[in-house]
């Protein structure tokens, strides 16, 4: 018996050192030390033995067994590491090739030029403020002197959520918030971009939603020239040094007086074509001194406070900055219609 054995170790060891794959290393386990094994089945003889034998014969195939054992653990290991090595030569990435193209974003059209407006009016001293979207009634209308029946609230026509809240159809309830919250008692200057919201039909020049930038300059000896002066500034910065600008009387309920501001065209530099429909001059925000009623609404006295209030669309100066002439390609997502624009 202890022939038989030395016999298997040899055997097993043998073949161990020869297998070349994990799966060969199972069957030489299943055939050695498994329980139909060759040691096993010496092992069931030992009933055989005498009781002094029995012991001697046993700490042999014992040691048999861890010898087998432990050789087949060495050499699964081996194995193991060299079919990860194999697998590795074979599925290794060549740093050196190109990487695949990455797609990089850019800023939306409007989202630059409102960044652009705003940079140029901080420039000047002005303040960025943000309102509420869902605004009350108050503050979009009565307190720009615009009382429940006012028939101008026909031109702002919106989408209300009680009778009392609405969405804001213009920002300059933030203008009216502002002032309330400086009490009447110090100077103002600030402007104010957000959306807003009026019922409209879209077209390819209204939407029901859009952008708007709206300005306020509140303090002592506050001029019509200076209105004007800021409306140059901003003009030359957006469109060109070239350009010219004029104000035309106009109607606004919170300012008093009120007027709408042109540029000369700059595709006729102002002698007339059929983008400025032969006048030379282009209709681009409206502006005015801000009304005593608004002023005394907000906590100021007219009498020592003066101040002027505008108000633009960033589409609108999109559309005649970069000869965008569909307001709507500016939401559709369009990737199309943004690339042009991702270096404007």
């Amino acid at each position: 018996m202890k022939e038989q054995l030395e016999t298997i170790k040899q055997e097993a060891l043998g073949r161990i050192v020869s297998a070349d794959e994990l799966k060969e290393l199972q069957d030489i386990k299943v055939a050695y030390l498994g329980k139909k094994g060759s040691l096993t089945g010496v092992l069931r003889g030992m009933g055989k033995l005498s009781k002094e034998e029995r012991p001697i014969i046993g700490e042999l195939a014992n040691e048999v067994r861890e010898t087998i054992t432990t050789a087949l653990e060495e050499k699964g290991q081996k194995l193991e590491e060299l079919a990860l090595e194999k697998q590795l030569e074979e599925e290794a990435i060549d740093v050196t090739l190109p990487g695949r193209p990455v797609n990089v974003g850019g800023e939306h059209l409007l989202t630059k030029i409102v960044e652009e407006i705003e940079d140029l009016f901080i420039g000047m001293g002005y303040e960025v403020r943000e309102g509420p979207e869902v605004e009350t009634d108050y503050y979009n209308f009565e307190a720009l002197n615009l009382p429940k029946g006012h028939p101008a609230r026909d031109m702002q026509d919106t989408f209300y959520v009680t009778n009392e809240l609405l969405m804001r159809t213009h920002t300059s309830p933030v203008q009216a918030r502002t002032m309330k919250e400086f009490d009447g008692d110090q100077s103002v200057k600030m402007i104010c971009p957000g959306k807003v919201y009026r019922r409209d039909t879209d077209d390819a020049t209204h939407s029901h939603q859009f952008t708007q930038i709206e300005g306020l300059y509140v303090g002592k000896d506050v001029r019509m020239s200076d209105l004007k002066g800021t409306l140059d500034q901003f003009a030359k910065k957006m469109f060109g040094k070239d350009r010219e600008i004029r104000l035309r009387p106009s109607f606004f309920p919170f300012t008093e007086p009120s007027v709408e501001m042109d540029i000369s065209c700059k595709v006729c530099n102002g002698q007339g074509c059929s983008v400025c429909k032969g006048t030379g001059w282009i209709e681009i925000l409206g502006a005015g001194m801000i009304h005593p009623n608004v002023l005394e609404m907000a906590g100021y006295d007219p009498k020592v406070y003066t101040g002027f209030a505008f108000g633009m669309g960033p589409e609108r100066i999109a559309m005649l900055k970069y000869g965008v002439n569909d307001i709507r390609q500016f939401y559709t997502n369009d990737k199309r219609f943004l690339k042009q624009y991702h270096n404007a």
